[in-house]
């Protein structure tokens, strides 16, 4: 592992626990170099789908794109890191499931979308806004209107 502080690549682990319920692994780490100690996070690499863009274009699924579109709608709302991680978390979950070699980006953006629904509805309206392009304030009202619709009907 390469150390971020003087990129040598000679480290000796100093602690190793389970995390995210034995999803992950958390190493503390030293640096032989300078002495300097940091953390890794280890997971199992699962194959996940690759994701066809609007235009045709492919490329990998990306965890952190979600995790940063989340973070993004949600920023100034009382939403800790953690449930932004554990809705990533069971996002990338149902996508692994779904077994399918590609996806497209509006499926992936449907899930997000789901998710947030029931999470927050400003977060919610924040991220269709962009997702769904709203083109004017005609649009984004009649979001605000189907969520004000499904408030009432609760």
């Amino acid at each position: 592992m390469k150390c971020p502080f003087c990129d040598d690549l000679e480290d000796k682990v100093v602690d190793s626990r389970m995390a995210k319920e034995g999803q992950v692994i958390r190493r503390r780490r030293e640096c032989l170099s300078c002495k300097r100690r940091y953390t890794t996070y280890e997971r199992v690499e699962e194959s996940l789908p690759m994701v066809v863009k609007k235009d045709g274009r492919r490329e990998s699924f990306d965890r952190l794109k979600i995790l940063s579109g989340i973070t993004k709608a949600c920023e100034k709302r009382p939403i800790s890191v953690s449930t932004i991680e554990a809705v990533t978390d069971r996002i990338e979950k149902r996508i692994q499931e779904m077994g399918e070699t590609e996806l497209s980006s509006s499926a992936v953006g449907e899930e997000v979308m789901k998710e947030l629904h029931n999470l927050d509805q400003v977060a919610y309206v924040r991220f269709a806004s962009v997702y769904r392009e709203f083109k004017d304030i005609d649009q984004f009202m009649d979001e605000l209107k189907v969520l004000a619709r499904e408030r009432r009907e609760k």
